[in-house]
């Protein structure tokens, strides 16, 4: 009996340490389990924190882009309005240099050069197509006008080239209307013929 008693004790004490230690087992698990649950939370949040940064970069990239590319609604870089501006430059240039040489024509005009040669050459009219003045039809040219001409220029020119006298008094009678202060460029008007 001494040997039941000695087991029956043995076991007792068995139950009695081993019912706290499964107690303390059983809540150390279970801060263990609640450990893991706030791990695996912190690792999803961290891992929604990185899709949101991904996001972020990907937007701050594509609106990077966008600055570096010419907008299509009627917007212009800055490149462009350079591009723009040395192409305007290089026209008001050329457009210079042409003033010039018309200048240059119209000095030579005046110096008794000799009429150009080109579409707005001197025709003669006859009597019959001739603008008619107060004195009735006459003979002569129709000259279109040309930038920068003045009516003094293009009688000095006509003088030279014909070697007769003419003057801006006798355009202007046979021009009816024409204002000599305004010409404008492209209109035709008659060159009489000196008698």
């Amino acid at each position: 009996m001494r040997k039941i008693l000695f087991w029956l004790f043995i076991l007792a004490f068995a139950v009695f340490t081993a019912g706290p230690a499964c107690a303390q087992d059983a809540a150390t698990q279970q801060q263990i389990d609640q450990i893991n649950g706030r791990i695996q939370d912190l690792i999803d949040a961290q891992a929604a924190q990185g899709k949101r940064l991904d996001a972020l970069e990907k937007s701050v990239s594509d609106l990077s882009d966008k600055l570096t590319l010419p907008a299509a609604n009627n917007s212009a870089s800055a490149d462009d309005l350079n591009k723009l501006a040395e192409q305007v430059k290089d026209l008001a240039k050329k457009q210079q240099d042409d003033n010039d040489l018309i200048v240059k024509e119209l000095e030579k005009l005046g110096k008794g050069g000799s009429i150009p040669t080109t579409s707005h050459k001197a025709t003669t009219v006859s009597t019959d197509n001739s603008t008619p003045t107060a004195s009735g039809p006459q003979k002569g040219y129709y000259y279109t006008i040309q930038a920068k001409d003045t009516l003094s220029a293009i009688a000095k020119a006509y003088s030279a080239e014909l070697k007769v006298k003419l003057t801006a008094d006798q355009i202007l009678a046979a021009n009816p209307g024409l204002n000599p202060k305004n010409l404008i460029v492209g209109k035709k008007i008659f060159i009489p013929q000196p008698q």
